[in-house]
């Protein structure tokens, strides 16, 4: 083999050995839980720590309906959107599928953190989750949670008689 092709082969060696570079900041978790004051305008303060890093990310905010205190928000990063999306597509067509569907798209919109780090709370859906004057911002390791602290109150006592059966689910 001529000098050249030894060359080739040795690049396509090398590609094939090379791996994406991995960032650690891809990966956000969101741990522990802030109670803050919601202002006039519906505008609620993110900690510091659940900011990405980047400007002009976007969260997917979910009016979810199904809870023991009520409605509140689920609040998805844009990777965990995206799986929702794949998870749904994987599922098999059928009107569950499209209830589920029509649930997220009609109870879901976008929103941004402005330049102080706040995310403005859609008016409909603030009104049904009962968010008016404070809220409690849940971390739910992938995504967090913006409550009504009274619903959340109910929803921690229901935990609390959940819990030793949840936490067999991990040994």
């Amino acid at each position: 083999m001529g000098r050249s092709g030894a060359r080739k082969q040795n690049e396509t060696l090398c590609e094939q050995v090379m791996e994406p570079e991995v960032t650690i900041e891809a990966t956000m978790y969101y741990t522990s839980s802030y109670r803050h004051g919601v202002d006039e305008k519906r505008r609620v303060q993110i900690p510091a720590k659940w900011r990405p890093k980047r400007a002009g990310v976007e969260f997917t905010i979910i009016l979810w309906p199904v809870s023991i205190g009520g409605a509140y928000l689920r609040v998805l990063p844009r990777e965990q959107m995206a799986q929702l999306m794949q998870d749904i597509d994987q599922m098999p067509n059928g009107d569950e599928k499209s209830t589920l569907k029509r649930i997220i798209g009609i109870g879901a919109e976008q929103a941004a953190l402005d330049k102080a780090g706040r995310m403005c709370l859609p008016e409909m859906m603030a009104k049904e989750a009962g968010i008016a004057g404070e809220a409690v911002l849940v971390g739910v390791l992938d995504r967090f949670e913006i409550w009504n602290p009274e619903r959340l109150d109910k929803v921690k006592q229901a935990d609390a008689l959940m819990a030793p059966a949840a936490l067999k689910l991990v040994g």
